[in-house]
């Protein structure tokens, strides 16, 4: 499997017994040495902070939503449930803006 940036999957993070919404952050990459790609899970617990990056209306999300920076993680390809969308280009450049400001890049 190749996931591609902006991608949104579901995935059990085992974070309180959901599945959670998933944004991929990863480049696309084929030949990758591992099968695994790193997300941000979207949320809608918003905390007034920079690592949050509001995410525009879209037919898989019901609520207001959040990709939330500060939760990056990788995970296993074969996790991943999906793709159920993506989002726009324009989001998925907050998203880089808000994973450069963490990690001071």
């Amino acid at each position: 499997m190749t996931t591609r940036p902006g991608q949104v999957y579901r995935i059990d993070l085992g974070i309180g017994g959901k599945v959670r919404m998933v944004v991929v952050v990863s480049r696309a990459d084929p030949d990758a040495p591992r099968a695994l790609t790193l997300c941000v899970p979207i949320t809608t617990a918003y905390r007034e902070s920079e690592y949050e990056v509001e995410l525009p209306s879209r037919p898989f999300l019901r609520q207001k939503s959040y990709a939330n920076v500060q939760g990056l993680q990788t995970v296993q390809d074969h996790e991943l449930d999906g793709p159920i969308g993506t989002i726009p280009d324009d989001s998925l450049q907050r998203i880089r803006r808000a994973l450069r400001y963490i990690l001071e890049l």
